[in-house]
C-alpha cells in the first residue's frame, strides 16, 4: 500500500491489509494529528486498508477567530 504524505510531501511504501490505525504507529504517526483520505473519501482509524490502495495523511490545521 502507498501512503501519501504531507508537509513535507513524501510517498511511503508499507504492508497492507492493516487497520489505518496501526499503520500510523508504525510511522509513528498520532492518529489526532492527521485525516486520513482513500479516494476521495475520509476514512477513520478502525478501517482496514488492502495492498494496491493508496492513502493520503494531511495534517489537521485548527484556528479562526478568537
Amino acid at each position: 500500500m502507498k501512503v501519501v504524505l504531507r508537509n513535507p510531501r513524501r510517498e511511503v511504501d508499507v504492508a497492507g491489509g492493516r487497520r489505518v490505525r496501526d499503520v500510523l504507529k508504525d510511522l509513528d504517526i498520532l492518529p489526532e494529528t492527521v485525516l486520513v483520505i482513500r479516494g476521495d473519501t475520509l476514512i477513520t482509524a478502525d478501517q482496514v486498508v488492502s495492498d494496491g490502495e493508496t492513502i493520503e495523511l494531511r495534517p489537521v490545521m485548527s484556528g479562526g477567530r478568537a
